[in-house]
């Protein structure tokens, strides 16, 4: 019988810019992208999460929002379990996890493009802003997404 870590256990396992990320609360130590000479703009760059019923849809979606610019880098944790309710039931089913790494201006046209080739009814895109992080890294992300970012559109 597997042995069940306690919730704060658990917890410090978790990547520290992820709970960070997910609190709003910043870090006790200031990161190098939080200075006032680094040139981050906080919250200018977002992570996004998408669900998705197994690798290859994951897969899929992944290399075409790169491909699009939409996205830096995607993610993919496999084996996560959901549990939700959907049209009065509890369901609990095994998808794929994608963490999107995107500006935050790109998130509409990221969500709007995700939902016209998930196969969910409903998709799962929700996104937070990351206020702090690894300049170099923070700057990649928006170099990469640069060209979308100045269009008005992005088709599907």
């Amino acid at each position: 019988m597997p042995v069940l870590l306690p919730v704060a256990s658990r917890l410090l396992l978790l990547p520290r810019a992820l709970l960070t990320m997910a609190s709003g609360s910043p870090p006790t130590q200031p990161s190098p992208a939080s200075g006032s000479g680094s040139g981050y703009v906080p919250g200018s760059v977002s992570a996004a999460f998408v669900t998705c019923p197994n690798e290859k849809v994951a897969k899929e979606i992944a290399r075409a929002v790169v491909e699009k610019h939409l996205a830096a880098c995607v993610n993919l944790i496999p084996q996560i379990t959901s549990i939700y309710e959907w049209k009065g039931k509890i369901e609990e089913d095994s998808e794929v996890l994608m963490m999107i790494k995107t500006q935050s201006s790109l998130v509409p046209a990221l969500t709007d493009f995700v939902r016209s080739v998930h196969p969910y009814e409903v998709a799962e895109v929700i996104a937070l802003p990351v206020e702090q992080g690894n300049f170099p890294y923070l700057q990649w992300v928006h170099q990469v997404t640069e060209s979308v970012s100045d269009s008005s559109t992005v088709l599907p």
